[in-house]
């Protein structure tokens, strides 16, 4: 008789088919998922290599030239809105400021305008025409003047011999420096040694009338 080889024999068992059995199942069962996988994986790949991107709110048309229903694109991305330049701001007008309340009050009188004092010029210095020295004396007795005039003790009056009326002369004490000036409206006096007789007023603004009679300097004004 004839010996089997080893494989023939397990085939040949119970066990030995259960196991043929399955492993042809399992064959069969993973030949078909990979027929699946080879006839699928082309196919996808392609999908995604030949997919192309349409800007949102286009519709793909169809040979025939009907839009078709749904976009082919995938979702796309909002483009940057670029902010407009800000305008510039006006410049702002200059406001008033609220007057105060004092110019609100009705006037009781239109405001007067205040007066302008004005400072009194200098008075321009009187030439001297003649000068000397003599002694002066005075006189208070009521009389008429050689002028005419009526004699006045208390005015600023003189006698000369030859001076013209209403010629002003200075007469200063040299004793104290005290002057006044005098206008001649008299004639006199008629004593030597003196050439000016001057009023009870005009002597007592230089010397005092207890002396009666004293040396002075003169300057003839002009």
């Amino acid at each position: 008789m004839t010996e089997k080889h080893p494989l023939v024999r397990i085939f040949k068992s119970p066990v030995g088919l259960t196991a043929s059995a399955a492993l042809g199942v399992a064959l069969a069962v993973g030949g078909a998922v990979g027929g699946i996988h080879l006839a699928s994986g082309p196919a996808a790949s392609n999908v995604s290599a030949t997919a192309e991107v349409v800007p949102s709110g286009l519709a793909s048309e169809s040979p025939g030239g009907s839009a078709s229903g749904s976009a082919s694109a995938s979702p796309t991305t909002a483009a940057p809105v670029t902010p407009s330049p800000s305008a510039t701001p006006a410049t702002p007008l200059a406001t008033r400021t609220p007057e105060r309340a004092s110019r609100g009050k009705t006037r009781a009188a239109a405001p007067k305008p205040s007066a302008t004092t004005k400072k009194p010029k200098p008075a321009a210095a009187t030439p001297v025409v003649g000068s000397g020295t003599c002694g002066a004396s005075f006189y208070d007795q009521g009389q008429l003047t050689a002028n005419g005039e009526n004699f006045d003790p208390s005015s600023l009056t003189a006698a000369h011999l030859t001076l013209a009326f209403n010629t002003r002369v200075r007469v200063i004490n040299p004793d104290n420096g005290k002057s006044v000036v005098v206008r001649i409206n008299d004639r006199g006096p008629y004593v030597g040694g003196r050439c000016l007789d001057l009023s009870r007023a005009a002597f007592a603004a230089i010397a005092s009338t207890d002396l009666g009679a004293i040396t002075v300097r003169y300057e003839i004004l002009g």
